[in-house]
């Protein structure tokens, strides 16, 4: 099926469709059934059934014993060309930082008005870590990260409070934030310097830390400088 957009553009409705299931089941913590997704699509199951089978095909959803629907294999094929220059460089960055730090290390990128992580390093000798999941997504306004995109786009049509957060991550050099995208978790930001066209951030995210916010930062600074410079 085919529909219009109001700008007279012409649309794959199915496809729409079949990408809002992958978008679905990416940013899900848990597998998802035919009648669930069904539901948060608003379309009768037999339509997410034909389109489940026909990703599966292509092994981008993988289907477990009770049926149940998960991304496949076929994702990681596809998503490895995405932003490949900066992943490639920021990984060993993230890792050396995780290390140093003992904290999980991620790199952030802009996506359509909202913050996605590309890529994530927890510590391998920590305690206990938290995970931040790539693919994962919530609104630039929302989180240390967000912010420190921000500070690289700009604030217009943000509200005051957004601007000021901004204003602030730019006069200090990093962004922070505590209890926002997860309740309870704490976050240190700072932009990626780059002349290329994607806008980044890195940034790491704990429960607690002795350590001052501007030792983290400048941990983070010279990560940052160091895969702008390869990315540029």
């Amino acid at each position: 099926m085919v529909g219009r957009t109001r700008t007279g553009g012409a649309r794959s409705q199915t496809l729409s469709r079949g990408i809002r299931i992958l978008e679905l089941l990416s940013t899900s913590d848990r597998p998802r059934t035919i009648d669930e997704i069904a539901a948060e699509l608003g379309v009768h199951r037999s339509i997410v059934y034909r389109m489940v089978r026909t990703l599966e095909d292509h092994r981008l959803v993988a289907r477990d014993s009770a049926g149940r629907c998960a991304p496949g294999a076929g994702l990681a094929v596809l998503a490895h060309g995405v932003s490949r220059d900066l992943q490639s460089v920021a990984v060993p960055e993230l890792a050396s930082v995780a290390a140093d730090l003992r904290m999980t290390c991620f790199v952030v990128v802009h996506d359509h008005g909202e913050c996605i992580t590309l890529a994530s390093v927890e510590p391998r000798r920590a305690a206990g870590t938290v995970a931040e999941h790539p693919g994962t997504r919530h609104p630039l306004e929302h989180g240390a990260p967000g912010i420190a995109l921000l500070t690289l786009l700009g604030t217009e049509g943000m509200g005051a409070d957004v601007a000021e957060r901004v204003a602030q991550a730019r006069r200090q050099g990093f962004a922070t934030s505590h209890d926002e995208v997860i309740p309870g978790l704490s976050s240190l930001a700072v932009p990626i310097p780059s002349h290329a066209p994607s806008c980044a951030a890195i940034g790491v995210v704990y429960v607690a830390t002795d350590r001052a916010l501007a030792d983290l930062a400048e941990r983070l600074q010279i990560a940052a400088n160091f895969i702008g410079a390869q990315t540029a």
